[in-house]
């Protein structure tokens, strides 16, 4: 017992116009640019306490911030006297990362310090 294949319906060329009343021209499709925004920053802060060391403030702003001495001095001593200060601004990511260094190098030298990112308002 033999198999037929069943019979090919014939194609047209593709350089003539098909039955449909499209004439072969190319359909153009105008690309509208989408404006996106740009990833939300987040800013780093210490909190003050009665407690953290101011040595090992100025520490953990150069280890984990790379600050120099004196921008670390500048940024604990505002910490100590407004309650808060800036450390930088990142993207999420790497502010939580920043976040989680400092509290985990203050919790393992037995210090209260506290660290948070807070996203930024544009």
């Amino acid at each position: 017992m033999t198999t037929k294949n069943p019979p090919k319906t014939p194609q047209k060329p593709s350089h003539m116009p098909s039955d449909d009343g499209d004439s072969g021209a190319a359909v153009v499709l105008e690309r509208k640019t989408q404006r996106i925004k740009p990833p939300r920053k987040y800013q780093v802060l210490l909190i003050n306490d009665d407690y953290t060391p101011m040595e090992f403030v100025v520490r953990v702003l150069q280890e984990f911030f790379a600050k120099s001495l004196e921008d670390a001095t500048r940024i604990m001593l505002q910490v100590h006297i407004d309650g808060k200060g800036v450390c930088g601004v990142y993207s999420q990511d790497i502010a939580a990362t920043k976040v989680n260094q400092v509290l985990e190098s203050a919790h393992k030298a037995g210090h209260p310090l506290q660290c948070v990112c807070e996203p930024i308002d544009d």
